[in-house]
């Protein structure tokens, strides 16, 4: 009863401490809500929509279904998850996070897999997309395209690695399974409009995380408690600008890896830091998985050991690889950043790569889906 109490006064505390912020920092707060704004429309929005609707499509009109027929073999013996999983895999892969879980949750709820198949399949199938790594980080902030190409290729083996570590802790209920009855598939024409609509939805949703946790990552910056909270990261080593761009990069994903890339430390650590935040992906979107996981009785403690071992295994990875091979950092040569925000002349050639990437995943579920069709019909 006592901590109930003192939780809820934490919480009035931090309500009040956080609207006396937005008060006494107006300025700062409303340029970074602006720029939160910006981020959405010119990397968040082009980048993630199709790709909520493909995969909404995809799990609504069974396509998943019949394209995890081929996968079943190589699903189960790597992660232990049934065929029906891959499509959550690779749209995560390719459409960055939270398409990965949104397909995963939209699985579950359509009885394609088993809760702990979808709890498993969580920790990690939500992943950053290469539009984000390649673009954003690599080229725009890092000043690579090289760089972008290392990181991207980082995160997929510790996505991999993530996978085969869960595996560990598969233990099937055989009632679970028996009960398992997969919903009718549901016409393309219900499955597109139902699509666009609740993927338009689930755009807002992610666009809301992004704003608010930009505004809160400026209010502790400008009130002095980021920096105090990096003061033992700077007593480790660690500058005080790098110290505050991996904290906040705990915090939301985006801010924190613009601003180690602006930092003064060295290239190895802030290449390993870099890989960490992608691995962890950041407050926000874990606030945004479980807004998708809502009622749907998933636990989310395998979803976040996933995320804090695929961080971890990220930066191991970098690091391993400048111990093993030191020339690997001067091959990857960081460059002056460019702006992180897309410029307006080179966004219709940005949609147009994005709309490629959905037109070739579709292709590729269409011949599987065909393949897989019974071939002696009676």
């Amino acid at each position: 009863m006592i901590s109930h109490r003192v939780s809820r006064w934490l919480l009035a505390l931090a309500v009040v401490a956080f609207a006396a912020g937005l008060v006494f920092f107006t300025q700062q707060t409303a340029q970074a809500a602006s720029d939160a704004v910006r981020l959405c429309g010119t990397v968040l929005i082009p980048s993630l929509f199709p790709f909520f609707v493909v995969s909404s499509v995809t799990v609504q009109t069974g396509l998943a279904s019949r394209a995890g027929r081929m996968l079943q073999k190589p699903m189960s013996r790597l992660f232990g998850v049934p065929g029906v999983c891959a499509s959550a895999y690779l749209l995560g892969l390719i459409g960055g996070y939270p398409v990965g879980a949104r397909c995963a949750v939209s699985l579950y709820e359509q009885r394609a897999c088993s809760r702990r198949d979808a709890e498993r399949l969580l920790a990690f199938c939500n992943n950053s997309g290469p539009a984000f790594i390649l673009g954003a980080v690599g080229t725009m902030m890092l000043g690579s395209p090289k760089i972008g190409i290392l990181l991207y290729g980082v995160h997929v083996v510790s996505s991999l690695l993530v996978g085969l570590t869960m595996r560990l802790f598969r233990r099937d209920c055989a009632c679970e399974r028996q009960t398992l009855r997969e919903r009718a598939p549901v016409p393309l024409r219900e499955a597109f409009t139902s699509a666009v609509t609740t993927s338009f939805s689930g755009m807002l949703n992610v666009c809301a995380f992004v704003i608010f946790f930009a505004v809160a990552i400026e209010l502790l910056g400008a009130s002095g408690i980021l920096p105090l909270l990096a003061r033992p990261l700077t007593l480790a080593g660690l500058s005080s600008d790098s110290a505050s761009g991996l904290l906040s990069g705990l915090l939301e994903v985006t801010s924190g890896i613009s601003t180690l890339a602006a930092s003064s430390c060295g290239g190895v650590l802030r290449l390993a830091g870099t890989a960490l935040l992608l691995g962890w992906a950041g407050l926000s979107v874990h606030c945004q998985v479980l807004n998708l996981i809502g009622e749907s009785g998933l636990s989310v403690t395998p979803y976040l050991l996933g995320k804090a071992l695929h961080g971890v295994f990220s930066c191991a990875i970098v690091r391993g690889m400048a111990a093993v091979f030191p020339a690997a950092v001067s091959v990857f040569d960081f460059a002056t950043p460019t702006p992180i925000f897309y410029p307006v002349a080179n966004l219709r050639g940005y949609l147009l790569a994005t709309l490629c990437l959905c037109a070739f995943y579709a292709l590729v579920l269409g011949v599987l889906w065909y393949c897989s069709k019974p071939k002696n019909v009676v």
